[in-house]
């Protein structure tokens, strides 16, 4: 099997940069090579090539900064600081106003249950983002608490679990830095139901509605509508459990039997009237990605979640408006078992301009969840958005029971801050147009920051040499279209030019002046330039659903650029390296 050299020096890369973190600016090549052939052991049969490629990442990030070397790694995988990261939203954290009765409780215990029918998006990291929070929060005042993340995936009819969206859902959450004590999966768990649903039916809360009986399903939605129980509501509890016997045997088909839990009939919303409980659902025709066939009577949602929440010791509640009514319809279980119900706690809807939160739209779409396109939180991930922007933007709306509205832009400010300080500053242009400066008779040298408020972070410098008394660069199109003879231009950290005749695709241009001071007295514009041995780079730019290439040229800096690295192509945006000659656009 050839070695991947690229796949290896990451892994290196991700624990030299970690381990130079750790410990002030400087890596152990032995606790690398540890780190390396523990992460894929395969490697050890090729242990003194990887150790020579483990010695020249080791060396690279040793010649950097510290914080060169944090900014790195956030950049690359901020999930490697671990609890770190919480820091930086730690304010957030503690202004979310008090729980309910939460002195009453000796462990404040949250949950996050996702329907694995598709990954995260903005708007369900909504609710992971919150009970998480409050985990912190009450952990950072010297409480005991506890955040359970449950997978809700009884219903493979309408709501079909996807069989990696499991698994994808907990890199979204590890990527948010949220670590959970428990986790269970609905599915795993049909058992408990089932005896839940007995005991309910013993105690008188619950009947069954079935196709050969004084009680059909058609005479359980009219019971609803008018307000008077069917014959089966009132019978002795004997019966009920036999009827649910034959639907557990499988003597009913889909639609022909349903339990029913009890509740008010007369109930101002038609929704909390008798509503159903379990279901029979032909797993036949739609097998669970999990157990298959191996069950047809089915939980439905207020069910399943009650006796979840009761017996996994649920105390706090955090969901969206919507679930309000829920909230009522669960009651029913609660009263009837005896239990106490979790304290409820509904924050309003929120709605993002210019994204669509949809499941069901972004499902039509027909594009993979990863798509920097998209608002999930893999999209997101891929393009560039760092975990704390999309913390500080929910933290910021809280838990308020107002409906929210942002927009994409307030999420790219949030990044702009996290990403501006680590993202090293590089030129490229879009488009480019030649520009041939005539009159030179020495080598011209620009000495660049790699970033203009760190200047520990160092210079690079580039050279051009003349050629018959001139030389080349490339300047992006939009700058070429705004140039007119006789117009003078500064080239960033190089020098001034008079522009003394347009052609099609190229300006010939002399020398004006060198300094800076002479740019600004003439108003000149400052733009960026690259050398003629340019990196030829293709941007991807999202625009809506819409995907921009941009074609250009970046000067040759930008090899360094680690694959996964966030910089700025000055007077673009920032950018995210996905390949030798191909970058992500992240935002202005």
């Amino acid at each position: 099997m050839p070695m991947d050299r690229d796949r290896i020096r990451d892994i290196a890369l991700k624990h030299a940069l970690v381990n130079a973190v750790k410990f002030n600016g400087k890596a152990s090549m032995n606790a690398v090579i540890s780190k390396v052939f523990a992460e894929d052991p395969s490697l050890r049969s090729m242990a003194k090539e990887v150790a020579q490629i483990v010695k020249e990442v080791v060396d690279y990030v040793n010649s950097l900064s510290l914080d060169e070397q944090r900014n790195l790694l956030m950049s690359r995988w901020p999930e490697a600081l671990g609890e770190r990261r919480v820091e930086s939203y730690r304010k957030g954290i503690e202004d979310l106003p008090p729980l309910p009765n939460d002195s009453k409780y000796e462990v404040i215990t949250l949950r996050f249950a996702p329907n694995p029918d598709f990954v995260l998006h903005l708007g369900s990291a909504r609710p992971a983002i919150i009970n998480y929070a409050y985990k912190l929060k009450y952990e950072g005042l010297g409480r005991k608490a506890k955040f359970i993340l449950r997978f809700e995936d009884t219903d493979p009819r309408t709501k079909r679990p996807l069989p990696e969206a499991y698994d994808a859902i907990k890199e979204d959450l590890r990527w948010l830095g949220i670590k959970w004590d428990e986790e269970y999966v609905q599915s795993d768990r049909m058992g408990i139901y089932y005896d839940i649903a007995k005991k309910i039916i013993e105690r008188g809360g619950a009947y069954v509605a079935a196709k050969d009986t004084e009680c059909t399903p058609d005479d359980w939605k009219r019971s609803k509508a008018t307000g008077k129980p069917c014959r089966n509501r009132d019978a002795d509890p004997s019966i009920n459990l036999e009827l649910f016997d034959r639907m557990l045997e499988g003597r009913y088909g889909e639609g022909e039997a349903i339990m029913v839990i009890k509740t008010d009939l007369q109930h101002p919303d038609p929704s909390v009237r008798d509503w159903v409980a379990m279901r029979i659902i032909d797993t036949t025709k739609y097998p669970h990605p999990r157990v298959g066939s191996k069950y047809i009577v089915w939980p439905t949602y207020n069910f399943s979640v009650s006796v979840d929440d009761h017996l996994m010791g649920i105390t706090h509640i955090l969901r969206a408006q919507e679930h309000s009514v829920n909230t009522v319809k669960q009651s029913f279980i609660f009263k009837h078992m005896g239990w106490e119900q979790p304290e409820a706690i509904h924050f309003g809807r929120l709605k993002i301009v210019g994204m669509t939160l949809s499941k069901t739209k972004l499902k039509s779409l027909g594009i993979k969840w990863d798509d920097i396109r998209l608002p999930t939180l893999a999209g997101l991930r891929n393009r560039g958005i760092q975990p704390e922007a999309i913390w500080n933007v929910i933290l910021q709306v809280g838990v308020k029971p107002t409906d929210a509205t942002i927009s994409s832009a307030n999420l790219f400010a949030e990044n702009r801050k996290i990403i501006e300080p680590r993202a090293n500053r590089y030129m490229a242009v879009i488009d480019p147009v030649k520009v041939i400066i005539e009159g030179i008779t020495e080598e011209l040298t620009a000495k660049l920051p790699m970033h203009p408020s760190y200047p520990e972070r160092g210079f690079r410098t580039i050279t051009l040499k003349p050629v018959d008394d001139k030389v080349m660069v490339f300047i992006g199109r939009s700058d070429y279209d705004k140039a007119g003879v006789g117009s003078v231009i500064r080239l960033m950290e190089l020098i001034n030019i008079e522009v003394a005749s347009k052609g099609e695709g190229q300006l010939i241009a002399r020398v004006h002046s060198r300094d800076l001071e002479s740019a600004r007295r003439v108003n000149a514009p400052i733009i960026q330039w690259v050398p003629p041995n340019g990196l030829p780079i293709r941007v991807l730019r999202p625009e809506d659903l819409k995907l921009i290439e941009d074609a250009g040229l970046a000067e040759p800096a930008v090899e360094q650029v680690a694959n996964g690295e966030v910089v700025q192509f000055m007077r673009y945006g920032f950018v995210k390296r996905v390949g030798h000659d191909r970058f992500i656009y992240v935002h202005d």
